[in-house]
């Protein structure tokens, strides 16, 4: 329950983050953009993080992209 907490408020606040940014560009599309684009970053890094699979190099794969 508290990761889903921790993703609602990180995605509620990029959002709103988005939105001031995209209303100081004069272009809240362009905020809510930027916003997603940000989200979708931090996300797989969390999942990732959570996965324990972070990180390029894997000794048993080699290096994937």
């Amino acid at each position: 329950m508290p990761r889903l907490v921790l993703r609602l408020l990180i995605t509620a606040g990029l959002l709103v983050l988005g939105i001031v940014i995209g209303l100081i560009f004069e272009n809240v599309w362009l905020g809510v953009l930027l916003a997603a684009i940000a989200w979708f970053g931090w996300f797989l890094g969390f999942e990732s993080r959570r996965g324990h699979n972070q990180g390029v190099n894997d000794e048993d794969h080699g290096i994937e992209l």
